[in-house]
């Protein structure tokens, strides 16, 4: 046989593993367990960290306040050195909207070995761990009427980190600004931790899928990230991989203290996978699947958009490590692109082993893409630019290492993150 035909035997071999040993990572039906209303619906405090998000918030903000949750529930939005009037946009929307107290606090800029979300939940965090102490819906805070008022803009030290005998609330939610949740989200969320003893319980929101571009490198986000943390292997019980999606993190108080965080993960530019790897390596249960009712309406309208969403982090996914990345662009090579270019010889230079070996090849690749597609209510055929799409991540990640190197490392929002002094934990 000739190269390119054994080239592509091995990725039709590598496709064959992913389809059968990689966690069936292609399939799209790890939702929400089983759920049961308890007994007693635990308090609960929303952490929502926002840097510049005036724009979104109107969208997003108000299905926070529409929770439909049974029991005690307030909502933090930590304003991150925000320049847009963030702060004041929450304040408006809690008076517009009413619903559960909404308080905005602002810590100041982060201390050196912070990110900036990871900073910013820090605060939440602490905030509402010391409210246990008696000043929030869980203790003698006041009427709700004065609750909601309260969007003070508190600093640092008036909140501050609790102390002994707080006991603040039992679960926090960790959700991104740009994350719009249906009623009955917190609900749901809880009523799966409780039923199944999860520690941690996230979804992948539904990332927005509306401009060319979303479509072709949107869903492969999530197929992507799915192909390096099966969803199954994440929540099967004593299971070493670990991972969750930052947008939506429901946490038991208790397993975030056993296991520091997010001190314990202060640098990290990935940090809802350390999250993950925290709680677990601490004994915590987690769980992580798609959402049907939580969305992300952040738009990437141009390609640029979404490049700079993928490689701020994508070399830190590396570990900053570069035969890695020489390993990773090779591996995306020989299973991404080598089908098509060994059907192309098949079909145009007479290799009819190359090309067989080529189309089967290419066949299980988009076939393991149909049920993402489908998820995302997207053409089937798509599923046939896979590697269109996948060389487009190859240049993301190069790209995301390149810029590490020239120093502008994972940038976001106006802040450059240089590589943890630290290697992250495996």
């Amino acid at each position: 046989m000739s190269t390119i035909a054994w080239i592509a035997l091995a990725s039709l071999l590598s496709w064959l593993w992913l389809l059968l040993g990689q966690g069936f990572f292609w399939r799209t039906d790890q939702r929400l367990p089983r759920r049961s209303a308890p007994a007693r619906w635990p308090s609960v405090a929303v952490v929502v960290p926002a840097r510049d998000e005036a724009e979104v918030l109107p969208l997003s903000l108000p299905s926070l306040l529409a929770q439909d949750y049974p029991g005690p529930m307030e909502i933090i939005l930590v304003d991150d050195g925000s320049e847009d009037g963030t702060g004041d946009v929450a304040r408006t929307l809690a008076v517009r909207y009413g619903g559960p107290p909404l308080t905005v606090v602002s810590p100041g800029a982060p201390e050196p070995g912070w990110t900036g979300k990871l900073w910013a939940l820090r605060h939440g965090i602490g905030l509402a761990r010391a409210r246990g102490a008696g000043a929030g819906p869980w203790g003698d805070g006041g009427s709700e009427a004065e609750k909601r008022r309260r969007g003070d803009g508190e600093r640092d030290g008036e909140g501050g980190k609790g102390g002994a005998g707080a006991v603040g609330p039992e679960y926090l939610l960790l959700t991104d600004a740009d994350i719009a949740h249906e009623p009955d989200s917190l609900r749901e969320l809880v009523a799966a931790a409780t039923a199944n003893g999860l520690d941690l319980v996230s979804q992948m929101a539904r990332l927005r899928v509306v401009t060319g571009w979303e479509r072709v490198v949107v869903p492969a986000f999530v197929y992507f990230f799915a192909q390096l943390y099966p969803f199954r292997r994440v929540n099967r019980t004593g299971a070493r991989t670990a991972a969750a999606a930052g947008g939506c993190v429901l946490l038991r108080t208790e397993a975030a203290g056993r296991a520091r965080v997010p001190e314990a993960i202060r640098q990290a530019v990935i940090d809802d996978v350390s999250l993950a790897r925290a709680v677990q390596r601490a004994g915590g249960r987690i769980w992580l699947g798609l959402a049907d009712r939580v969305d992300s309406i952040r738009p990437y309208p141009r390609l640029a958009d979404l490049w700079r969403m993928v490689s701020r982090s994508a070399y830190a996914q590396l570990w900053h490590n570069p035969l890695l990345l020489v390993g990773t662009v090779a591996g995306l090579a020989v299973v991404y692109l080598a089908p098509p270019a060994a059907l192309y010889a098949g079909l145009f230079a007479g290799d009819v082993a190359a090309g067989a070996l080529g189309a089967a090849a290419w066949a299980v690749m988009a076939g393991t893409y149909v049920p993402m597609l489908r998820y995302y209510r997207q053409s089937l055929w798509q599923a046939f630019a896979l590697p269109f799409t996948a060389s487009l991540y190859l240049c993301m990640t190069v790209d995301s290492a390149v810029r590490h190197h020239r120093g502008r490392g994972a940038a976001w929002k106006g802040r450059t993150y240089p590589r943890p002094r630290v290697a992250p934990e495996r």
